[in-house]
Parts: structure tokens; sequence; C-alpha cells
């Protein structure tokens, strides 16, 4: 158990504590602890045995992941992101100031989350009551549904089970996945599928007058049978999703119905790609990519999101986090249970594989990644291009990284040669140049929030914010 997560696991303790109304002697009598040692726990003074973990956990009636893998460190780096803002340039906030914030009063960290979210719609045009409009750049609803994601840890056991019924009733249509899927909608709900010949950039049209679902006949057949399976996910686990979305906190808007296309594709991949053989799968070729693309007929970045979702309880796959990039460094996909932090309001940091894999298009990067304080990753990344299946039509690049914790590197096929241990395969990494404390970066776009960078007519550093007092 490393540090952070000792750090996480006191709070988390207090809170569930306190949910409950229950006294701290009450508590450390059912464990059998004095009340001063539970005191000095939910303080973070002393850590935590696993046997006493899993009395705790017990207790509670929780996994004895959820009290070490709490959302704490994420909070405290989105944290220290918008308060690296030139806004609190004069605030003089301290690292110590903000984690105590997140750990001791999460609710109101992130409150005030929310409310820079609302300043930053706002903020590049203007005053508050000149902006009627949200800006183009930043799109408040997506960052709704990426906050949604990671507080469900991107896994809806309800969606699931929808998915798996459903699965079996398609296996029982036709000899293989694809017809059964096709006869399944046409038997269910009338429906009967098509390739046409669509206007360039649509991939799906329902056609309701003839109940036609017309599929782009350029698109790859993993795209297509996905784009049928979405469609399906919409039909008949629509009661399902709303379920979901109704039991979300989501600002209005169109962020429901943002959600409901992000959970139709959800089901679509536990359609496609079955939980508890997906999961086998992953484990017998070490989450080898391309091996289970093939296996299951779907697409890098389709295996690379499904990797995501295996957190069933019980049969749990490896804690992992998503980033994908275009090239031009906009972050349009963010996820993390690895426990790195994916920044959520500017691009990562310029060393992260995810940018350098650009130039080494379609082949898998790989790297050890370490942050500033001191925990260490391992991230794979590949660029994918999108678009261009007719003759000179325009395409667009993305990169798409994943990666762990370095405990978990070894499950990986990835990891297969390379010296784990080593300080010299490590690439030190931050999160963004606003509240990374790396000073010597030569690759920095930024100073740091709390620093200066000096400048000397006699000495000229190859960057700029390199020399910083």
């Amino acid at each position: 158990m490393s540090d952070t997560q000792d750090t996480q696991i006191g709070g988390r303790i207090r809170r569930l504590r306190r949910q409950k109304q229950l006294p701290q002697a009450d508590l450390a009598q059912a464990l059998g602890i004095s009340a001063s040692y539970l005191n000095l726990i939910e303080h973070n003074r002393r850590k935590v045995t696993v046997p006493l973990l899993f009395s705790i956990a017990g207790y509670f009636g929780v996994e004895p992941g959820e009290l070490v893998d709490s959302d704490e460190g994420r909070l405290v780096g989105d944290l220290m992101e918008a308060f690296g803002d030139d806004l609190f340039a004069d605030s003089d906030l301290t690292n110590l100031e903000i984690r105590d914030l997140a750990q001791t009063n999460p609710a109101a960290a992130r409150a005030m989350l929310k409310l820079y979210d609302r300043y930053r719609l706002v903020a590049p045009s203007g005053p508050v009551a000149d902006a009627p409009e949200i800006p183009s750049h930043f799109h408040y609803a997506t960052d709704a549904i990426s906050d949604f994601l990671q507080d469900k840890a991107n896994h809806f056991p309800s969606i699931e089970t929808s998915a798996e019924r459903i699965r079996t009733d398609v296996d029982n249509s036709g000899d293989n996945f694809d017809y059964g899927l096709r006869t399944y909608l046409f038997n269910v709900f009338g429906i009967e599928v098509r390739l046409a010949s669509l206007p360039q950039g649509i991939a799906r049209q329902f056609d309701r007058s003839r109940n036609h679902l017309l599929i782009s006949d350029i698109l790859p057949a993993e795209s297509a049978l996905f784009l049928v399976a979405h469609q399906l996910g919409q039909l008949a686990a629509g009661a399902e999703i709303d379920a979901v979305i109704a039991d979300a906190d989501l600002p209005e808007g169109d962020a429901p119905l943002l959600a409901k296309n992000v959970l139709s594709a959800y089901f679509a991949a536990a359609l496609v790609m079955p939980y508890a053989p997906f999961l086998r799968a992953c484990r017998d070729y070490r989450y080898d990519i391309e091996r289970l693309g093939r296996r299951f007929g779907c697409s890098f970045e389709q295996v690379c999101h499904r990797m995501t979702t295996l957190q069933r309880k019980g049969a749990q796959g490896i804690p992992l986090h998503l980033i994908r990039t275009d090239i031009a460094g906009n972050i349009s996909k963010r996820f993390s249970l690895s426990g790195i932090h994916i920044p959520r309001h500017s691009g990562a940091c310029p060393r992260w594989n995810v940018y350098s894999a650009f130039l080494s298009p379609e082949r898998i990067n790989i790297q050890l990644s370490e942050m500033p304080d001191g925990s260490r990753y391992f991230c794979i990344a590949r660029t994918i291009a999108k678009g261009a299946h007719r003759y000179n039509a325009p395409q667009r690049h993305v990169s798409i990284g994943l990666g762990c914790s370095i405990l978990h590197a070894r499950e990986m096929i990835y990891s297969d040669g390379i010296d784990l241990g080593s300080d010299n395969q490590v690439t030190p990494i931050g999160v963004g140049c606003r509240i990374c404390p790396r000073l010597e970066c030569g690759q920095r776009a930024h100073p740091p929030a709390d620093h200066r960078f000096r400048l000397d007519d006699n000495v000229r550093p190859e960057s700029l914010y390199a020399r910083m007092v």
C-alpha cells in the first residue's frame, strides 16, 4: 500500500463513519481498536494494516479497494490545475492547503471546481453578464459526462446485464454474430439493416418511414457492426440507459442527450465484447489489443475503451487510464482508474507518449512514466487515422493512450523485455506546466503558477521558463 493511498484512506474512513452518524468510540469498539488509534488513522497519522483494512471494509459493506482507490488524488489534481490559473496568482495558496481542502471537505472542493468550470465558460468572452453563449472551445456538457463516467468507474451493471441478455438472443438468431444481430433487429423491432451510399460525414441514418437502418457502405466492418449495436442499444436498453441518466447529477441542456449517446455506445461495446469472455481473453492474451481486436472483430480504440469498463465486483480487470488527443493537443476523452491525473482544463505534458506517438504513426509507443509525486505508470500509445474511406476525403489523426500503475505492468504483454525497475527507462512527466514543479524541464510552455522566470542578458537557456526563482 503506497503512501499516497494511505493519505486517502483516513479521509474515506472518516466520511463513511460520519455518513452513518457513528461516533469514533463506537466504530473503534466494533473494530477492536482504541478510539485514539482510530482518530490517528482518520487523520492519516497511522498506517492501516491489511487485516484492519478488510475489517473496516466489511463493517461498512464496501470492497477494500473502494477504501484505497478513492478519487481524492484526482480531485487534488483538478484543484491544483484550477488554482494554477492566473486568476489566483496573488492568492499564495500552497499545495498542502489545496490537499487539505480536498481531503477534509471534498464536497466544497467539487463545488469550487464546478464554479471554476462555469467561470471558464464565459471568461474568454468577457464578464458573465456579457457572455450569453457558451464558447465553442469549452463544452460544459462534455466535461460533465467525463466526470460522470469517472464517478461511476466507467462501469454500469444494469447495462451490462441487458447486453448479456440480448447477446444470448442474438447468438440464437444466427450462425454468426453479424447475421444474428441483423436478424434480431428485424424480428424484434422490424428494422432492416442496409448498406447505403450516405452523404460524406454521415455514418448511420435511420429511415423511419421504411424502418430501414442505413449504414455507410464505406465504413470498416468493425465500425459498421458497432453502429448497428449502438442503434440496438437505444432501442433494447433504453429503459436501463434512461434510469442511469435519471440517477446522475447532470446539468440541464444537452448533457442528458450526450449521456444517452455515450451509454448506447457502452451497450454496444458490452454486446460485441461480452464481459466474461472479454475479461478472460484479456487475461489469456495479456491485454494484447490487436489480438483482442481480431478475436472480437473490433477496432483498436473500441478494445481500449472496453478494457476500461472491466470493474465488476469479484471479476475486475486492470485499473487503467485512457486518454485521446488530437495532433493539436486537444483532449477529447479522459478517464483514469490507474491513479494518474489527466488534465481537466488544458493539454497534458508534452513528454507524455500520447503525443510522441504521432511521430511513429500506427505503432505502439511504450513509456515508463513518473509523476512529480514519485508514482510510476506503464503507458502505451498509438495513433489511429479516422475518415478518408473514399478518394480525396480528409483524414483526422488521434492518439490513444492507455496505461496502468507500474504494479500491474507485467500483466500486459507490452512490458515484455522492459526493465521496469530501471530508473534510466523512466520519463519524468507532469500534469501541465502551470502546476508542474519540475523547474529543470526544457519543454515548458508556461512557468509554474507559484514561480517566476528570470532573464539574464548574458545567458540564453534553451527554454526561457527553465530558469525559475
